[in-house]
């Protein structure tokens, strides 16, 4: 008595891919668990930063209200506060420090990836990165020491050129001091260029050759080549890398409140004139503020930075939204 034999599909069992093994699954679990974990747990830790500068600051937010934030008014002894300076002073010497660091780390990048010949690409390359190694407070101590007295003596030069355009040298008649907006605006880009340059470097060089040989090709220079193929091409990491010095220039403690002047009388809108700003307020008063508003006003003064922060990081996102949407339509 013959028993028939199923026929076996020798092509598909073959093409059929293997079955994952139990421990593999487990493992596949335990990373997708681990990772998506880690990712709530910087959300959680980023609302609880805010949750707490909020609960600290809610002294001074429900006495001042609003006001704070338009009052330059800074007088602990009369628990009186105002936020309007060290707004000022960090607002404006973080984008002084974007004005200067941006060029120049944009020629910084360009000229590595581009121009440098390939026995000095490598000893630059590390010495911008190792730029980005030297703390805060060194730079501090030099921009003191060292750089002030020189921008001391070049101010009476700026302050006749560059001081007669409005809001740059506004309503100066003082002695030079160095110290100052200015001057903290130079320290701060000084400070984010290795941070930019390096970032715009690394987005360069990962642009496909074939592009830019295909530019050359076409009779374009390398200044053409750059703008409109590079730059389009890694726009996206550009965008990055500055907003990575601007976070960097906004969070700056030491080297401002060595430069800045630490005052929180402004007379004028000139850039000359000695200020404050947020982080180095919060140096300068947070170890001797005593326990009441003037605590609350500090910590009202953090939670600030950290909104100026979270809405730069949002518009940085939007705009690279809109460039993704343009070039989807185009």
């Amino acid at each position: 008595m013959s028993t028939l034999v199923p026929a076996v599909d020798v092509e598909s069992r073959a093409s059929a891919p293997p079955r994952p093994a139990p421990r593999s699954k487990i493992s596949g679990h335990l990373f997708t668990g681990l990772s998506t974990g880690f990712a709530w747990l910087a959300l959680a830790v980023l609302l609880g930063i805010l949750v707490a500068l909020a609960v600290a600051s809610w002294p001074a937010i429900e006495t001042f209200g609003i006001g704070f934030l338009f009052s330059a008014e800074w007088n602990p002894p009369a628990e009186r506060f105002g936020a309007v300076i060290p707004i000022y002073g960090t607002v404006v010497t973080s984008l002084i420090a974007l004005i200067i660091a941006v060029p120049v780390s944009f020629g910084i990048a360009l000229f590595l990836t581009e121009l440098s010949p390939a026995w000095l690409r490598r000893p630059l390359g590390t010495a911008i990165e190792l730029l980005a190694a030297i703390p805060s407070i060194v730079f501090g101590m030099w921009g003191l020491l060292v750089f002030v007295p020189i921008f001391a003596e070049v101010q009476p030069l700026l302050a006749a050129t560059l001081g007669q355009i409005p809001l740059i040298g506004t309503l100066f008649t003082g002695p030079p001091m160095g110290i100052g907006l200015l001057c903290a605006g130079i320290i701060l880009a000084i400070m984010i260029i290795p941070y930019i340059a390096a970032v715009m470097r690394d987005v360069f060089e990962v642009t496909p050759a074939m592009l830019k040989e295909s530019a050359y090709g076409l009779g374009c220079t390398t200044w053409e080549v750059s703008w409109r193929v590079v730059l389009p091409y890694t726009k996206t990491g550009v965008i990055g890398g500055i907003m990575l010095g601007l976070g960097r220039a906004l969070g700056e403690t030491m080297a401002v409140t060595f430069v800045i002047g630490n005052t929180n009388f402004l007379n004028s809108a000139s850039l000359f004139l000695p200020g404050n700003s947020i982080t180095s307020a919060l140096a300068n008063e947070f170890g001797e503020a005593g326990p009441g508003l003037h605590t609350a006003a500090l910590m009202e003064l953090g939670l600030i930075l950290f909104l100026i922060t979270m809405v730069v990081l949002l518009l940085s996102k939007l705009l690279l939204m809109r460039l993704a949407a343009s070039e989807g339509g185009r």
